[in-house]
């Protein structure tokens, strides 16, 4: 490596670094005043709050180091822009193509290593802080290492076999009432089941009452669509159902493919499975937008231009990219379309900036 890759890539980690501390002590900070009190009501042991913020900071830099690789690159050569080192080394007949080496490579290997982190370390940690945050709210609701989810009511037991957190649809579901003596009173077993307008909608439901405790008189009724009442709210789900971030790459997959085999509908899942590896790609994208934008300018009111002109990049990648997502989630775009779309469109831009920028 030459002696101005290497000044261009120590430029680059020192704002790396700093962009990525900052912003990682302002998201645990807004996060630890939100949800202290809570915490605090529930009564948990200061030892396991600590760690629950702890065990956060693997999802909040697999989530803001493309902002910080941006960030980071705008400032490393927007300072040498400024300061004229970049009109220094073209005077000397260096190609801006070849200052963007270094910043390739580092991009490169940002999104290798995301892509490792975020299977590795982030799987573990989102599982232990749900853990906590699951004492915090002081849970009924159980779950399974599968799909299957448990209810525990004051007189009554619920199954649910499948949450989709897409559409906040349950199946196979089972309730089972009790008496006093824990006598079975009556059963709901239904295929599919839907909150709407603040009620459960089921739908195929099946109900059976015991009219005697010797179960020999049952009443039997079938209704195409029931509205019954449940103990169990959709954001009692959401904290159960098994999330994308839980899972590495492989184990997703698998779980994707054991949900279809069974009837289920995965799309949120196989959404996201392609999404691990679109997301980490944006880092090599944008280090490359970055660098262009910052090699375009050459004084202090460029470096402010190409400040602006990056976090409106970033933005702009961040609403495009979620908004595919969701229609991925509703089945609108297929889903490797869904999770790869923003990465190709935003490369073009990118490849654009680059080819412009002698």
């Amino acid at each position: 490596m030459s002696v101005i890759h290497r000044y261009i890539s120590r430029l680059f980690f020192k704002y790396f670094g700093i962009v990525l501390g900052v912003v990682i002590v302002i998201y645990l900070s807004i996060d630890f005043f939100g949800r202290i009190d809570k915490f605090i009501e529930a009564e948990i042991a200061p030892s396991l709050i600590a760690a629950f913020f702890l065990y956060k900071i693997p999802l909040i830099v697999s989530q803001i180091t493309p902002i910080a690789v941006l960030l980071g690159v705008l400032a490393a050569l927007g300072l040498m822009a400024k300061n004229n080192e970049i009109l220094a080394l073209k005077s000397g007949g260096i190609s801006l193509h070849y200052l963007l080496l270094p910043i390739a490579v580092i991009g490169i290997c940002l999104t290798v290593l995301l892509f490792i982190f975020s299977e590795v370390v982030v799987p573990i940690s989102v599982v232990k802080s749900n853990r906590i945050e699951a004492l915090k709210d002081g849970a009924k609701v159980t779950t399974s290492r599968g799909k299957n989810i448990w209810i525990r009511g004051n007189q009554s037991i619920t199954h649910i076999a499948y949450y989709n957190p897409a559409d906040q649809k349950i199946s196979g579901i089972s309730i089972a009432y009790f008496n006093k003596d824990f006598s079975l009173t009556s059963r709901i077993n239904a295929r599919t089941g839907k909150y709407i307008d603040g009620n459960w909608v089921f739908f195929d439901c099946l109900i059976q009452q015991h009219l005697d405790s010797s179960y020999e008189e049952q009443q039997v009724m079938f209704h195409d669509e029931k509205i019954c009442q449940i103990e169990l709210l959709p954001a009692d789900l959401v904290r159960v159902a098994k999330e994308s971030e839980e899972m590495p790459f492989m184990d997703l997959y698998q779980y994707i493919q054991k949900v279809e085999s069974e009837g289920y509908d995965a799309a949120k899942y196989r959404v996201d499975f392609y999404a691990k590896t679109a997301f980490p790609f944006i880092c090599f994208i944008i280090s490359m937008f970055g660098a262009g934008l910052a090699l375009r300018g050459s004084t202090k009111e460029g470096m402010v231009i190409s400040f602006a002109y990056g976090i409106l990049t970033i933005f702009i990648y961040w609403s495009f990219y979620s908004f595919c997502l969701s229609l991925g989630y509703g089945t609108v775009l297929p889903p490797m379309f869904a999770a790869w779309i923003a990465n190709l469109i935003f490369f073009c831009a990118a490849g654009l900036v680059v080819y412009n920028l002698e």
